[in-house]
């Protein structure tokens, strides 16, 4: 009756890596218990995240060929678009956001183009609001740039409005550090940087007051909700951003966070479950009003 933080499988998005093929479930090895799927077996998982009661899904792409400009990002086609379609004929309220960044379809690995070996932030623009449309256009609910360009959230905003999607949310990666904890993702995604690093667009771990300009400057933009990622070592930024955005918060429980807890657990050395009850209530409790996590399915299972 007196607890402060509530959690529910409501408050919870889980991440969908989908892959070209089909019957395609293949596990990631640094994130057990999450897969490589197919559009139709993406199709039947967001069937199960649905009946257990979790609030969304949020889909990244592994194209079947690379290229400079992600070119199978923003194409008709592409894999994150087929699975669009395919959660969405399964799904009859499941709300499906997706991941917009290059950085899964570019031979180099980088969240831009890249010329002469430096990420260009305003050509980046009009292929990010390019993939944004096509999601829309395939029946996304919400899209989430997670890019970290300068502008690309107005960019977006504007060519969703001038494609007719003037109501579609933007899911804003506000304040996205360049942090260690993204590991077992870029491996899960195939999105490691072929060179140098991404500390030239993502933040500086050790900024907050950067975090809440980069919020505002969102905000002014355009952005429904705004992000903070990682969530565990940022759980001060996600408070401060609840405290000055009139918008809602969202936090990234990234793979690094989920992978620890899985190693540890799997070694006999902490309780999984009490252990995960607790960082996702640390993440509402600093302010966060949306949860993407890969824990979502093992959470719902258990509440």
């Amino acid at each position: 009756m007196v607890r402060e933080t509530t959690l529910s499988p409501a408050h919870l998005i889980y991440p969908l890596f989908v892959a070209p093929g089909k019957g395609l479930r293949r596990e990631i090895p640094s994130l057990p218990g999450c897969f490589h799927l197919s559009a139709d077996q993406a199709a039947r998982e967001a069937e199960e995240v649905e009946k257990l009661g979790i609030g969304g899904v949020i889909l990244f792409g592994l194209p079947s060929a690379k290229d400079p400009v992600g070119s199978e990002g923003y194409a008709d086609d592409g894999v994150v678009q087929e699975g669009i379609r395919a959660i969405r004929a399964a799904c009859k309220d499941l709300l499906v956001v997706t991941d917009v960044c290059l950085c899964e379809y570019t031979s180099h690995g980088h969240c831009g183009v890249v010329e002469n070996g430096e990420v260009q932030n305003d050509p980046t623009l009009a292929l990010l609001a390019k993939m944004a449309v096509s999601h829309a256009k395939a029946g996304a609910h919400v899209v989430a740039p997670s890019d970290m360009m300068d502008g690309r959230v107005g960019a977006i905003r504007k060519a969703l409005d001038e494609a007719g999607y003037a109501s579609l949310p933007i899911l804003s990666y506000a304040a996205k550090y360049a942090s260690a904890f993204y590991g077992p993702f870029r491996e899960a995604a195939d999105s490691a940087p072929q060179f140098g690093d991404r500390r030239g667009y993502q933040m500086d771990p050790a900024n907050v007051r950067e975090a809440l300009k980069e919020v505002r400057l969102d905000v002014e933009e355009g952005a429904d909700i705004v992000m903070v990622k990682p969530a565990l070592p940022y759980l001060d930024v996600i408070r401060a951003v609840a405290e000055t955005s009139d918008r809602p918060v969202a936090a990234y429980n990234v793979s690094g966070e989920y992978a620890m807890v899985k190693a540890a657990a799997a070694r006999g050395w902490v309780d999984e479950d009490r252990l995960m009850r607790e960082i996702l209530t640390s993440i509402r409790r600093a302010g966060a009003d949306v949860i993407l996590t890969y824990h979502a399915k093992d959470f719902a299972r258990r509440a």
